[in-house]
């Protein structure tokens, strides 16, 4: 930049004639100019050179005083950045195949795999996926039983308070046991079922035939909700299968409402003593023997209080031994807590109330 006067197509002077003002016709003068300029250099270079104007940078500001900006925030900017480049991600360790039944679950691991189950695990290690309920759930089956056992005593109406609450449980945990949950439609359908027949036993003075009849109407009655639903094929049949089965094992727990009192004392006493003799820490075959054996030696104990006399060792080993079938279904495949305070109290006590009634009505 100079500070030379601009030289104009007049070189500086004004001789009182001036042209209309055409704005387009400047424009093209200097578009042309500006082309004649990038096409020679050296006549680039002098008209940039002696060009002058105020510009940003020539131009002289007189500094703001404290005043003026004592309350301006202060302004500024971030530097721009430019985006990294995306990492390439390292290749995956390869994973050996699946055996068949762990198709979608991943490989089965001895440090932990989340997406292996633990019975697969399990039974990949060489392991039982059978989980027991343990010492706990085996009182509370004891405690049950008692109470069967001590209003059975009393009377038809008292046996009613523990057997309503033994058919609730029994519903419910069927249907945890089987990975069906929350299903309260099917544990609605097989706890009425359970009131159904207990209300047709106390009807049809303890008649078995109300049990046989509640039950073969309410197997029906699943299976016209079942070809009712919208699921799945699949999903039907292990619905209905899950309800019917639900639905039974409630409605035969009321055997004990139909049987005998004095059966009922003696074989209710007798699984409880069985379940508390088989959660105790010793190996499983040994624990099946002396549960067996407590069972047996309980039903004697009761059975010379009742009428029922020295063959209450026949009934308390059949009672025991139903009991003890219904404590390894509840223990099937790694079950949950909760399956194990649900299907491992009641099943034990549902699935010895035929074996009360058969043995009762043979042996009274």
């Amino acid at each position: 930049m100079t500070n030379q006067p601009y030289q104009g197509p007049h070189d500086g002077q004004y001789d009182g004639q001036y042209d209309a003002y055409d704005p387009y016709g400047q424009q093209q003068a200097q578009a042309q100019q500006g082309w004649q300029g990038y096409d020679d250099p050296q006549a680039a270079q002098q008209y940039t050179q002696q060009w002058q104007g105020q510009t940003w940078e020539t131009q002289v500001q007189a500094p703001a005083s404290p005043a003026e900006t004592a309350y301006l925030p202060q302004q500024g900017y971030e530097p721009y950045a430019a985006p990294l480049p995306a990492e390439t991600p390292e290749p995956a360790a390869w994973t050996p195949p699946l055996a068949p039944e762990e198709s979608g679950y991943g490989p089965a691991t001895v440090g932990g795999n989340t997406r292996v189950t633990d019975a697969q695990r399990a039974r990949a290690e060489g392991r039982s996926p059978i989980i027991e309920p343990g010492m706990q759930p085996a009182a509370l089956t004891a405690l049950l039983g008692l109470l069967l056992s001590g209003t059975a005593a009393v009377g038809t109406y008292a046996l009613l308070v523990p057997l309503v609450v033994l058919q609730a449980v029994t519903a419910a945990g069927w249907f945890r046991l089987n990975g069906m949950w929350p299903a309260r439609q099917g544990i609605a359908l097989a706890f009425a079922g359970a009131l159904t027949a207990d209300v047709a036993l106390l009807v049809a003075d303890r008649a078995p035939s109300a049990i046989l009849g509640t039950l073969g109407v309410w197997v029906l009655l699943a299976l016209v909700l079942q070809l009712r639903s919208h699921a799945d094929p699949d999903e039907r049949m292990y619905g209905l299968m899950a309800t019917v089965a639900s639905a039974a094992l409630a409605i035969v727990a009321a055997g004990y409402l139909a049987a005998e009192a004095d059966a009922v004392t003696v074989g209710a006493a007798a699984v409880a003593v069985a379940l508390l003799a088989r959660a105790l820490p010793l190996p499983t075959p040994a624990s099946v023997i002396v549960a067996l054996l407590a069972a047996a030696g309980a039903g004697i104990a009761v059975g010379g209080m009742t009428d029922v006399g020295a063959e209450g060792a026949l009934l308390g080993a059949a009672a025991g031994a139903c009991a003890l079938i219904g404590h390894r279904v509840a223990s099937y495949d790694y079950p949950s807590r909760f399956v194990h305070f649900t299907a491992g109290v009641a099943l034990p006590l549902a699935a010895a109330a035929p074996a009360v009634y058969v043995l009762g009505w043979a042996l009274g």
